[in-house]
């Protein structure tokens, strides 16, 4: 009550009830912003509680900001916010130079190595990448996976590894951070994003940071602003698993896609983002 101010700008349903509330106490108009619905995490096995603080602030919102037209779809058909609320800013990612080059270690550059990098869980599809590794496997022998990341699903994708017998080809990095993380995107020939629902996904842009083509489902944000990736449903292992041994058999493939996707990064900026966030701003605060 003591802060001047003249929008209240709440970011996921953590942060709804503080927001309905300051809106309550002081008339600011209200924007939500929907990262990823409870929807996205757990699909038809909600946690009530959570989706019922979801559905109460994008309801009381002036104004809805959803990272996709995905996510915006999702507000609407689940929760029942009219159309005309709901606006989309993509998300981008930091324009900083990578900072350093990794030179891959003379015993492994005749293997190619395909990376999962991000929390193992349902939503974002673990198990459909474990599936294509193991088709991918049965052509490309010599080919190496890597699954970065922690969650739930983990100690179940170890077992499958040991019962699919792709253990020596399939390895589970753990949770990185940092230098860490761009390092194994620096030594992948191809990243690959499964998610069963992804509201967005920045990692796909990470990675071609690094000149790294990307294989995205299509059930993702960020394929809405990646025209020129590859994609395939989640679902549809066999059609993920051809397209992974595309790009790893052929480097004229994997290159093309590289210099696509770097055209493409050059609109995906943060300030464009922010630009249209000041255009939301403007319009509920009713050009003030």
């Amino acid at each position: 009550m003591r802060e001047k101010f003249d929008v209240i700008h709440v970011h996921d349903w953590m942060t709804y009830p503080a927001g309905m509330l300051a809106r309550a106490l002081t008339g600011k108009p209200l924007v939500a912003h929907i990262h990823a619905t409870e929807y996205d995490r757990s699909g038809e096995n909600i946690n009530t509680q959570v989706a019922d603080i979801e559905r109460a602030g994008l309801l009381a919102a002036d104004l809805v900001v959803a990272v996709s037209r995905l996510t915006r779809q999702t507000v609407i058909e689940r929760y029942g916010v009219r159309p005309e609320k709901v606006v989309v800013v993509y998300n981008a990612v930091a324009r900083h130079e990578v900072e350093r080059r990794y030179e891959i270690p003379p015993r492994i550059r005749h293997e190619k190595r395909v990376l999962f990098l991000g929390r193992v869980t349902f939503q974002k599809g673990p198990e459909y990448f474990m599936e294509a590794a193991r088709l991918v496997l049965q052509k490309i022998p010599n080919a190496r996976f890597f699954m970065a990341g922690s969650g739930d699903m983990l100690p179940q994708l170890i077992r499958r590894a040991g019962q699919l017998r792709i253990g020596r080809r399939f390895h589970f990095a753990g949770f990185l951070r940092g230098e860490q993380v761009d390092r194994m995107f620096a030594l992948s020939d191809l990243y690959v994003m499964p998610s069963v629902s992804e509201p967005f996904g920045i990692t796909p842009l990470e990675a071609m940071l690094y000149d790294v083509p990307v294989l995205l489902s299509r059930q993702s944000g960020v394929s809405e602003v990646l025209e020129h990736a590859l994609k395939a449903d989640f679902w549809d292992t066999r059609d993920m698993a051809d397209k992974i041994c595309a790009v790893l058999r052929y480097p004229c493939l994997a290159a093309e896609l590289v210099k696509n996707c770097r055209e493409e990064m050059k609109s995906i900026r943060w300030e464009n983002a922010a630009d249209q966030l000041m255009t939301v701003y403007h319009n509920v605060s009713g050009g003030n």
